[in-house]
Parts: structure tokens; C-alpha cells; sequence
């Protein structure tokens, strides 16, 4: 399959901080593909850098065949972003949020688009809520909303289920699958690794901004090891891969 996500020894430097050092992956159409690390291991910065929200300091990506340091507005028109931190526009009503992003992306049938996520996420009692009035976990269904609204073929996640309920994280984790099974692609960050296992086909691995592990989560799995204590393993090591 062709690949969707392409990063070629990618790095963001602040002064002598390496967020992110030369990281080369690739994330394949179809994929629900994982990028783990420890808190402050690179992760934000890597997706970030991948939606075209943070400039390289060097390397080179592409999204969907699209250069994200030429085009980072292309890129962020034709894909999904849930970043880390939930944060609608605080005077908007959660409704009135998700009409904005369906004028903004040129959305048909927004209004009906809307109302179905009201009722599959459980939060139609909201709507006309001022969105810095909602909770952190109903920020989070607003926002999973938002970058899904527009049917897009490929999203990138950041922590997409750190606010929500074990009900909630099964309703969101069975569309996640359900997309990707549709011929859809994910990838998304994350620290809980047994959401990792539980979902993901492929996973990379990423210690001090440097990729250190990047293969099948059933090849781990393989090895009659749990994804947490390769991870741990990996990430004690502290070698590259």
C-alpha cells in the first residue's frame, strides 16, 4: 500500500533542546498506527510537525502526498487533527463550533453531520453550551467531532482518549477501528499502551525526540510480550533503531 505519511529525518531544535532528532517513518494507507514515547519524548512536537502547525528545523514529510512545510494549510484542509489539548473556541456554544467548521470546510449537510455526532458521542444536552463551560472530557468529544466531521481519510491524534470514561474510550475506540476498516488511516500519539496494543497495527517508538523501535504490533505480540514490556525494554536500552 501506498504510504500516506512520509518523514524523512524530520527534526525541531529550540536552542539546544532536540524535541525531535532525524526521524524517518512511514505510515501506510489503512494503517491505525501508533507513535508511543514517554511524556516529553517528541511526540506533540512529531505530530505537530506533521500537520504543519511547527516548521522543521531539518528533514523532510509529507501528508498525502502533500510537502507539510510548503503546503502546512493543504495539508490541514484534507486530514483530521485532534490535538492534545481540547481548546474550542471559548464564546462559541459547542454547536455553534461545529457549524463554524462546517462553513470553514465547505462541509454539505453539516447541520446533520452535527447532530449525528451529538447523539454517537452522548453529548447532545450540550449543544448550546459555551464551549469554556464544558468539561475536559466533553471538550474532547467536541474536538473528536470537529476532525471527523468532514469524512476525512487519514486523522492524527494526540492522546485522543486521556479525558474519557471506560464507556466512552469503547464508543471511540470501536469507530477508530470501524474508520480504518473503511478503508480510513490513524495515527495517533499516546503513552497508554494498552490502548496501543488494543488498537494498532503498527507502532514507532520514540525516546529523547529519537525513534528507537518501529514495526507491527503483531510481531511484539509474537513474542508472547506484552506491548508494555517491550516498551519498557526498548526504552531502556535507550539504543536506536
Amino acid at each position: 500500500m501506498a504510504a500516506v505519511i512520509s518523514a524523512s529525518m524530520l527534526s525541531k531544535h529550540y536552542g539546544d533542546l532536540k524535541a525531535v532528532d532525524q526521524v524517518s517513518l512511514e505510515v501506510e494507507e489503512g494503517s491505525l498506527f501508533g507513535l508511543l514515547g514517554p511524556n516529553g519524548s517528541g511526540k506533540t512536537t512529531m505530530i505537530r510537525m506533521l500537520t504543519g502547525q511547527v516548521r522543521p528545523t531539518s528533514g523532510s514529510g509529507s501528508v498525502l502526498g502533500i510537502d507539510v512545510i510548503a503546503h502546512p494549510v493543504r495539508v490541514r484542509q484534507q486530514i483530521g487533527i485532534i490535538p492534545e489539548q481540547e481548546a474550542p473556541p471559548s464564546f462559541l456554544t459547542a454547536e455553534e463550533y461545529l457549524a463554524f467548521v462546517g462553513k470553514v470546510r465547505n462541509i454539505p449537510a453539516a447541520k446533520e453531520k452535527a447532530d449525528w455526532w451529538f447523539e454517537f458521542l452522548e453529548f447532545p444536552e450540550k449543544r448550546d453550551v459555551l464551549c469554556k463551560d464544558l468539561s475536559r472530557g466533553t471538550r474532547q468529544k467536541l474536538m473528536f467531532a470537529q476532525a471527523f466531521l468532514h469524512h476525512p481519510v487519514l486523522a492524527l491524534i494526540d492522546e485522543p482518549l486521556i479525558n474519557f470514561d471506560p464507556v466512552m474510550q469503547k464508543t471511540v475506540k470501536g469507530y477508530l477501528k470501524e474508520f480504518v476498516r473503511d478503508g480510513g488511516t490513524v495515527f495517533l500519539s499516546t503513552h497508554i499502551l494498552e490502548i496501543a496494543e488494543e488498537i494498532c497495527s503498527e507502532v514507532a517508538i520514540i525516546h529523547h525526540g529519537r525513534l528507537v523501535h518501529t514495526g507491527p504490533v503483531a510481531g511484539i505480540l509474537g513474542q508472547q510480550k506484552h506491548l508494555a514490556d517491550f516498551f519498557l525494554e526498548v526504552v531502556g536500552k535507550g539504543t536506536h533503531a
